[in-house]
């Protein structure tokens, strides 16, 4: 039996813990909660990208948002890091969801990848 869920569950899943975790960082002080705005618009953005991408236009459209959902990625990944590196948030409490923005990144390269060499 497989453990692969779709990227759209995914996504929509890890947005769920971002919005948690963003909950959690509004209730400290200041600094948490402009890190928090950033991180939750790049963070709930990566499964909104995708959703858009299944009513792309055009396979360049497709494309577009699919590496929209990539850079939102790869900045969340970069708040994540800032949080952990500034001993804002405990490390242990960040790595699985760490894990998870690196493994959301790796897929989202080989789709845009996939599609480029298709296109």
């Amino acid at each position: 039996m497989s453990n692969y869920i779709p990227i759209d569950e995914r996504t929509k899943t890890f947005a769920i813990r971002i919005i948690k975790l963003c909950a959690f960082l509004n209730k400290q002080d200041e600094t948490c909660k402009v890190l928090a705005k950033q991180l939750l618009r790049s963070g709930t953005s990566i499964g909104a990208n995708i959703a858009e991408s299944r009513s792309a236009q055009s396979n360049r459209d497709f494309l577009n948002k699919m590496e929209i959902a990539l850079k939102e990625a790869r900045e969340t990944k970069y708040w994540l890091e800032l949080l952990i590196e500034s001993a804002l948030v405990p490390e242990k409490l960040m790595i699985q969801i760490l894990q998870e923005s690196k493994e959301l990144i790796a897929i989202l390269v080989a789709s845009t990848d996939k599609i480029k060499k298709k296109n």
